[in-house]
């Protein structure tokens, strides 16, 4: 059986996350046993979620042990199986920061690799996508003409949200950091503006983003950001509270909450997994926008499983643009 090297959780961070926070273990790949298949990943794909996984805290998934594999979605190709439906050749996604990976085939979803890069399924077209689709449409109910606000918004999850609300017929208005990620999110991916939270005039900036205020704010990141938008949602308006990476190492006091009265906001929060039988809807739509040019997506691709770390610690930093991808084979 091939090498396996794998990325597994050696400490917990103690604020920021550092490369020791990693081991790279090697052992021989395991052989499937029955019901199993054993995987060749090709793509592992990076998300902030993973930073709130390596904390000892309860949550809606349990908490990586000290030891254990680093979890992550994963594409690749079957090499052996023991489970009827899946042969090899097979192109699926798995799972863990790991070049093989031997589980149950109920674990496992195939996808259709032939009309689209594999690696589209770890994002547009995956997890990110998927997201963005059900956060926006089911939750944020967007309107046409109402304006549609997304932090990270040069990010997996963002940029989706952003290019939705404008197949939606909305006004789209993202929240990215510098001015390179602002300029990629009006000029390549179509939004009306974007601002820069970098910049030191974010009330100010959003404002004028927003001269009508804000209908739907999809929140990929929480703290300040949100706090600022706060200000300027309108009368029953909506937030999809999706992620909270700047949060990560801090404990946040909002002081805004009162708005949520005066103009009866609905704030929701969202894991999509609460949508997994409706993710073939998802994709269907996804796909199709894909494919009619109207949905366009950028990946980052660190090279090798050993570029791991490096790259997930970047990401949360905001150095990548778009879908953060290690290609590992």
């Amino acid at each position: 059986m091939p090498t396996n090297k794998a990325w597994t959780l050696a400490s917990r961070p103690a604020a920021g996350v550092t490369e020791d926070n990693f081991k790279l273990v090697e052992r021989e790949a395991p052989r499937p046993k029955d019901g199993e298949v054993l995987v060749k990943n090709l793509w592992l794909s990076l998300d902030p979620y993973m930073r709130f996984r390596m904390n000892d805290v309860k949550s809606y998934v349990p908490p990586v042990q000290i030891g254990e594999v680093m979890v992550g979605q994963t594409a690749g190709e079957v090499l052996e199986s023991k489970h009827p439906g899946f042969k090899p050749g097979d192109k699926v996604l798995a799972g863990g920061w790991q070049l093989y990976s031997c589980m149950k085939g109920e674990e496992l979803a195939k996808v259709d690799a032939g009309s689209y890069p594999l690696s589209y399924y770890l994002g547009a077209l995956g997890m990110p996508g998927l997201t963005a689709y059900f956060g926006l449409k089911d939750i944020g109910a967007p309107k046409p003409g109402e304006t549609v606000v997304v932090s990270a918004a040069s990010g997996a999850v963002g940029s989706v949200v952003g290019q939705l609300a404008r197949i939606a017929g909305c006004r789209a208005v993202g929240i990215a950091g510098g001015k390179a990620k602002c300029d990629y999110v009006v000029q390549e991916l179509g939004f009306d503006a974007c601002v820069d939270y970098k910049a030191g005039n974010l009330h100010r900036d959003l404002k004028e983003a927003c001269p009508q205020g804000a209908d739907v704010y999809f929140d990929n990141v929480a703290g300040e950001v949100l706090e600022t938008m706060l200000r300027l949602m309108n009368l029953r308006s909506r937030i999809v509270a999706c992620g909270r990476i700047a949060e990560r190492d801090e404990n946040y006091c909002h002081k805004n909450l009162s708005v949520f009265i005066a103009n009866r906001i609905k704030m929701q929060g969202m894991i999509v997994f609460d949508w997994k039988e409706r993710y073939p809807e998802g994709i269907r739509a996804l796909a199709g926008y894909v494919a009619q040019g109207k949905l366009k997506t950028r990946e980052s691709i660190a090279e090798g499983i050993e570029s791991a770390p490096k790259a997930f610690i970047g990401m949360l930093k905001g150095q990548n643009f778009g879908k953060q991808l290690v290609k590992l084979a």
